[in-house]
């Protein structure tokens, strides 16, 4: 199956333009009953969490719950599944950016915990160190 870009999903999410939306119902449907499901680049999981915050003015649970219902969507498949869903716990529970979160579910789900970083408020996530060493 062929891979979704960000403004496809962000359609699917806001329901913002009634034939965009209507042409990706008739995609998942010709897609019923296929062994593959469309993917979703990791990088269009980071840009969805963008476009929703920073062009739909969504909050952060707002965000958790829609790409939550995409990761739940058996339509799609999504790159680095396990790190995303970690990413978006980090998000709801500990705050930060989600590019940090989604740094750190990547990092650790390759087995290269902690991320190491200078950046103050990301080394407050479970898995990340700060190498700063005025702020240790």
């Amino acid at each position: 199956m062929p891979s979704l870009d960000t403004n496809v999903l962000v359609r699917w999410l806001t329901n913002d333009d009634v034939d965009q939306v209507a042409r990706i119902r008739e995609l998942f449907t010709a897609s019923a009953g296929q062994a593959e499901a469309f993917y979703v680049p990791v990088t269009v999981t980071l840009e969805i969490e963008w476009v929703l915050r920073s062009r739909y003015k969504f909050n952060r649970q707002e965000i958790v719950t829609a790409l939550t219902a995409l990761l739940e969507t058996r339509e799609l498949s999504f790159e680095a599944e396990g790190a995303v869903e970690r990413a978006l716990h980090l998000y709801r529970e500990h705050g930060g950016d989600f590019a940090d979160c989604l740094h750190v579910g990547q990092s650790g789900a390759a087995g290269r915990a902690p991320l190491l970083t200078f950046d103050q408020r990301a080394s407050r996530l479970p898995g990340a160190q700060n190498l700063d060493p005025q702020l240790k």
